[in-house]
């Protein structure tokens, strides 16, 4: 029996190919709206366009993990850190996890997909992504949701 390549490629798993979790989330790309996988990246993690409870639970985020021993997110912890073809890609080296979070457009298809993976680090990570873990899917659909309804936040 010969092996199979896999059938679905993403930059997240190139960076992460044996997650201990994984989702890909999908949402239809507006009539008109660009392709460029960075620009929906870049919106798509902006604190300026996601929804305000997201916001508020990151930045609950931000208050509760020193507590055991996580260090806070650095201001720019979304910044694109790659393009390749219809991804862009969000990889965060962390002492308590790696996440790779990978934004692709399909121009054809009218789709848009954030292709998620991560890696968990010892005591720390498990805790931290017990909590993250169920809520993780609401939070990236939640943010589909509402950049592809709106119109993009000024720069």
């Amino acid at each position: 029996m010969t092996e199979q390549a896999p059938c679905f490629h993403s930059l997240a798993f190139r960076e992460i190919p044996t997650p201990d979790y994984a989702d890909v989330c999908l949402a239809v790309l507006p009539e008109g709206a660009s392709t460029d996988p960075a620009e929906w990246a870049e919106r798509l993690f902006s604190l300026k366009s996601m929804p305000r409870w997201v916001a508020g639970a990151l930045g609950l985020r931000q208050a509760l993990v020193p507590l055991i021993g996580v260090p806070k997110a650095p201001k720019d912890t979304f910044k694109v850190s790659e393009q390749s073809g219809e991804e862009a890609l969000i990889f965060v080296r962390d002492k308590h996890l790696d996440f790779a979070a990978a934004v692709g457009v399909d121009s054809v298809g009218r789709l848009i997909r954030v292709t998620t993976a991560v890696v968990l680090k010892g005591w720390r990570g498990k805790l931290y992504f017990s909590v993250v873990r169920p809520v993780h899917p609401i939070v990236v659909n939640s943010i589909l949701k509402k950049a592809t309804h709106s119109k993009p936040a000024p720069s």
